[in-house]
């Protein structure tokens, strides 16, 4: 896998959780263990997606 795709791969990976994200902030008894858990997760991919774009 080439660098341009593993970062695109990431962009939709930070894509999804963002999105499971809004939903789950959505619900009326949402998590919010769960919903700090998926912006970890999400903070981690942004992260790793401005290192590769950097290098």
């Amino acid at each position: 896998m080439n660098l341009s795709s593993h970062l695109q791969e990431l962009r939709k990976k930070h894509k999804a959780l963002s999105d499971e994200v809004e939903r789950a902030q959505q619900t009326p008894a949402a998590d919010t263990i769960q919903v700090a858990e998926l912006k970890k997760q999400k903070l981690k991919l942004k992260e790793q997606i401005e290192r590769l774009s950097q290098a």
